[in-house]
């Protein structure tokens, strides 16, 4: 098994007033060589957004955008749409961005704060036609059991959100003394786990709130929580 530890701490982070971003990985002003990507994971940004702020329109393409709110209310609009979508805390929102097309993303909210995941993995399809894709996941559903978000488009699993890429996201919120064993889908995958919240023990590594660890080369390893605690799993194709 090989490993590598992200510290919270260790994470680029910029402070723009209305916007305050810690990146996982290299991005915008941020870059370091040890940190571009994780196989076909490009982008791991923690965000917090103040009310009614946001980022004006600009272009993507030939990416898997997937965004997790956390805590709040997002409103986004793009090229595909002429209306503005909502998407809470609690939903999960994917973006081919494909052959390329330009979006907005602000707060929705003129008092409260939005707290946000945005991934972003590489796809094994190029220049596909842009697509979108919307759905809410209970929290009820990931006690103590994996929770699929995201799949392959090519994956016939049923229930979670298809982007072009053999890749898995998924969550799973652990009550504090139990014990959870990770199945990674092949060798040629890894995974990248954030704990999103609490404190974990992934391979004799202790990691708190924010704190992650990218795992390859190994069929499973096994997560056990300190206290209740809730862990992302990114899983992606290492080469």
């Amino acid at each position: 098994m090989k490993t590598i530890v992200h510290k919270a701490n260790s994470r680029g982070y910029a402070n723009h007033g209305w916007l305050q971003a810690n990146h996982s990985f290299s991005f915008a002003n941020y870059f370091d060589k040890q940190k571009v990507q994780f196989g076909a994971l490009r982008v791991l940004n923690d965000d917090t957004i103040a009310p009614k702020m946001g980022f004006g329109t600009h272009p993507h393409d030939n990416m898997e955008i997937i965004t997790i709110p956390l805590s709040g209310s997002l409103k986004h609009r793009d090229s595909m749409h002429n209306e503005w979508q909502t998407i809470e805390a609690g939903e999960v929102q994917i973006m081919s961005a494909g052959t390329g097309l330009q979006h907005s993303e602000i707060n929705g909210s003129d008092s409260e704060h939005l707290s946000l995941f945005q991934i972003w993995i590489i796809p094994n399809k190029r220049n596909v036609e842009p697509r979108y894709g919307q759905k809410r996941f209970e929290t009820s559903d990931r006690k103590n059991k994996l929770q699929t978000l995201v799949t392959s488009i090519d994956d016939t699993q049923e229930g979670s959100l298809k982007i072009h890429q053999d890749a898995i996201i998924s969550r799973i919120d652990l009550d504090k003394g139990t014990s959870f064993e990770y199945q990674v889908k092949s060798q040629n995958h890894g995974v990248y786990v954030m704990n999103v919240y609490g404190n974990v023990v992934v391979d004799n590594n202790s990691l708190e709130t924010r704190d992650a660890i990218g795992i390859s080369g190994t069929d499973k390893f096994t997560v056990t929580s300190k206290e209740d605690s809730s862990v992302m799993f990114i899983e992606v194709p290492m080469q």
